[in-house]
Order: C-alpha cells, then sequence, then structure tokens
C-alpha cells in the first residue's frame, strides 16, 4: 500500500538528515523532490500545489530551521499536513435506525457487490443484524455473486429477482426487514460503465424510498483520477455522505485516497485492503498518513488483533510459555492466526520503521511463512511437542519432506529457540502486554 510514495518520502527525509544544519536551501530542494513524488503518484496538482505551499511556508519558519532536529521537525509538518489532505479527522460511520438503510453505489467494476458483503460482516462485528439487497437488476451476475457472498458470511440476501423494478425491490426489502427484525439495509444499486442521467435518476429514486442513513460511493483506487472525477460527479447529482476506497491494498501510489477528499469535498469512510470480507477497514486520516510515512499504524494492528485472537487461547499460550511448554505445534497455530489478520507485508507495514527501513520486499514474508509451516507440518508430532530430539537425520528427512535445506531447518530450530527465550522475558518482565497481541493477555 503506497509503497512507491513512501520509499520516495523515505529518501527525501534520509537526504534532509544528511546535513548538519538544514537551511533553507535544503528545505526548498526537500519540497521540489516531494512535489515530483506527489505527482507522480497521481496526486491531483491542484492538492499538490496547496501541500507543497502549506508545507514549505511551515518548514521555512525560524522555529524549524533553529531546531536541534529540523528533519524530524519537517516529518511531523508533513504528517499533519498529509492529515489534512486526507481529510482531517476521522468521520463516524454511525447508524442509529431499526431498520438503517445504507446505500451503496459507484460504476461496474469498482468492487460495490464485494463491498456491501464486507460491510454486513463489519456491521455485524457491531452489533448490527443487516440484510442485503441485491438492487443491480442489469447485472444477473452481481445479484448471484451477492448471494454467494451472502451464504459464505452467513447473512441473508433479499433478491426477488431481475424483473422488478429497483424501486419495488427497496420497498419491499423494507418489509421484509421489519418482519424478520433487520436493523440494518445495504442496498446494493445498479452501477454503469459511465455515468449517465438514467443511473442517476435511478439512485435518486431508490434513495427517496430507502432514506438511507449513509450513501457511500464505492471507487476504485487503482484508477487515480479517474476515481477523483467520479466522485466529483457523483458529487452533483447525488449527495452521498462518504467514499470507500477499494483495492487500497494494490495501489503503490496513492493518488485517488489524497485527492479526493480535497477536491470532492467528501470523507473517506473505508479501505478495503484485501479480497476477503474480513477486509475491510473504517478509515483514519491520521493513521494513514503513518503508514506513508512509515511510522506504521499500532492502533489498527491492535484492532485486527483482538478481531483475530482468541482471548482464551491466548491465556493458554501465556501459561505455556510461563511454564516453558510452548511447542512448535502452538508456533504453527499462532502463524495460522497471523495469516488470518491478512497478508503478511500489510501487517509489518502497520509495524513503526518497517517500511522506512525497506524491509518489505512484496511477497517475500508469505513466502518464508510458507516455508515454514512446510518445515514444521513434515515433523512427526512427538518432534514438534520436542524438538530437542531432532538430530542431523531427523533434520535431512524434514528438509527432504518440505522441499527445503537442512540450513533452512537448523535456522528455524535456532529461532524457535531465541523466540521461546525472549516471549518468556516477555512474559515475566511486562507481565502483560498491550490486550489484543499475540501472547498477551
Amino acid at each position: 500500500m503506497f509503497q512507491d510514495l513512501s520509499e520516495k518520502f523515505a529518501r527525501v527525509f534520509k537526504e534532509l538528515r544528511g546535513h548538519g544544519k538544514v537551511r533553507e536551501v535544503h528545505i526548498q530542494a526537500a519540497m521540489k523532490e516531494v512535489r515530483r513524488a506527489l505527482l507522480e503518484a497521481d496526486v491531483n496538482y491542484k492538492v499538490v500545489k496547496g501541500f507543497i505551499a502549506n508545507v514549505s511556508e511551515r518548514a521555512l519558519g525560524e522555529k524549524v530551521l533553529d531546531s536541534l532536529t529540523p528533519d524530524q521537525q519537517i516529518i511531523k509538518i508533513v504528517h499533519e499536513e498529509l492529515i489534512s489532505i486526507l481529510g482531517g479527522g476521522p468521520t463516524a460511520f454511525t447508524l442509529s435506525g431499526s431498520p438503517a438503510g445504507v446505500m451503496v453505489c459507484g460504476l461496474q467494476g469498482a468492487g460495490k457487490t464485494s463491498f456491501t458483503a464486507k460491510l454486513a460482516v463489519y456491521l455485524r462485528k457491531k452489533g448490527r443484524n443487516p440484510l442485503l439487497v441485491a438492487a443491480d437488476i442489469y447485472r444477473p451476475a452481481a445479484v448471484q455473486q451477492l448471494e454467494v457472498l451472502g451464504r459464505e458470511i452467513d447473512t441473508p440476501v433479499f433478491a426477488p429477482g431481475i424483473d422488478l423494478p429497483v424501486e419495488e425491490i427497496v420497498r419491499k426489502a423494507v418489509i421484509e426487514a421489519k418482519k424478520n427484525l433487520r436493523d440494518t439495509i445495504i442496498v446494493d444499486t445498479a452501477g454503469r460503465l459511465h455515468i449517465d442521467g438514467e443511473m442517476m435518476d435511478e439512485l435518486s429514486r431508490v434513495k427517496e424510498i430507502l432514506r438511507p442513513e449513509e450513501s457511500l460511493l464505492v471507487l476504485d483506487s487503482m484508477t487515480g483520477q479517474e476515481a477523483v472525477t467520479v466522485a466529483r460527479e457523483f458529487k452533483k447529482e447525488i449527495d452521498f455522505t462518504g467514499v470507500v476506497l477499494t483495492k487500497l491494498d494494490g495501489d503503490t501510489r496513492g493518488g485517488a485516497a489524497l485527492s479526493v477528499s480535497s477536491i470532492a469535498r467528501v470523507p473517506i469512510k473505508f479501505v478495503c485492503v484485501g479480497e476477503r470480507t474480513g477486509d475491510l477497514e473504517a478509515f483514519f486520516p491520521d493513521r494513514m498518513a503513518g503508514r506513508i510515512l512509515g511510522m506504521g499504524d499500532i492502533l489498527s494492528l491492535v484492532e485486527k488483533a483482538q478481531d483475530t485472537l482468541d482471548e482464551k487461547k491466548i491465556k493458554e499460550l501465556e501459561s505455556k510459555l510461563l511454564k516453558e511448554a510452548f511447542t512448535l505445534e502452538d508456533f504453527l497455530d499462532q502463524l495460522q492466526r497471523l495469516k488470518k489478520m491478512g497478508p503478511v507485508d500489510q501487517i509489518l507495514g502497520m509495524v513503526p520503521g518497517m517500511k522506512l527501513k525497506g524491509a518489505l520486499p512484496s511477497g517475500v514474508g508469505e513466502k518464508e511463512m510458507k516455508k515454514i509451516e512446510a518445515i514444521i507440518q513434515s515433523m512427526t508430532p512427538l518432534e514438534r511437542r520436542s524438538p530437542q530430539l531432532i538430530g542431523g537425520s531427523r533434520r535431512r528427512r524434514i528438509a527432504n519432506g518440505s522441499g527445503s535445506s537442512v540450513q533452512d531447518v537448523n535456522r528455524l530450530l535456532n529461532q524457535f529457540q531465541q523466540m521461546k527465550k525472549m516471549m518468556k522475558r516477555f512474559s515475566k518482565a511486562a507481565g502483560k502486554m498491550p490486550a489484543g497481541f499475540p501472547h498477551s493477555r
């Protein structure tokens, strides 16, 4: 996510850090590079112009130039200005009615239907009881896709067919929700390849009937400035309450995310960061700015951990660590739970400093994790519980069985022993780690 932009920012700040004393000429050179990085990231030129002007004005201030750590002061200013163009403070997504309506709109291919299912999963975690409504009557495949997703996430889908008018489908969906005590109606509306008058008229009629508390425009972040143009055009016709950016995990540039709030004057409310139904995050400008600058995003990491990890399991693991009974079976279980939190490079990208150090070559984390799983799965249950039994001949057998080398097996066993010692120290010294983290209370 935003890898290209993050790397370019990192190079700019490294250059600044190399000067004994930062002078005006250094700041001007840095802003030139930042401007180029933002334009290459497909950020709207008006946004770039305003961003550079604001950062330059603040960075050239006397307090920054006289500061003992001017590079850190400039990073702080850039961070604050990034938060500003990303929308400032977080915008709440709250539903109070019963049933409360959510209208999902956007062009074809933006990821509307997938997002509709992801939002249902998100709201169920918040205690809501949603009903999905298939209102894209022009694409039978979209109706089928929503029905499949509904079965996958165990959420009912109201799909009376493609022969009914959309308005009738929405009216019946409201009755259906009340009858079955569903407190949230999420309507997947029809999209078009391009914005047209007929599409906007239909959305207006749906909105009039549903009276949604939230109207969300789904945009494909990979389309850059095209997504911003779509948001601006929709805004003229439909007064939507927020934007959803899909496919953000594959967006290395970030042009849409950094432009849409400023240009279309609408907040980003959600971002989709993967293909799984759980890969939806509420949008926080400060957290996203931190990720872009390699500062990490510990709060989002904690939330992912809390969603994924089981409190009872965590306590069992902590007990095992204190008793030195933590085994390779437990280690394998933890790796598999970590994978549920999302791609490894995304998870590590939330750890402060990882991006700036260039420690996240794409795909490397997944590859290493698969190798570790293969090695552990090639061991017998006894060997997993008692790795001290694994001598030379067993190591060769495990290496052959897992398609790896003896050196790989040796490395894993050494790392496992070191990890056990480190985790035991954490458990004894700290008593507890932040709630929700692996091996913490």
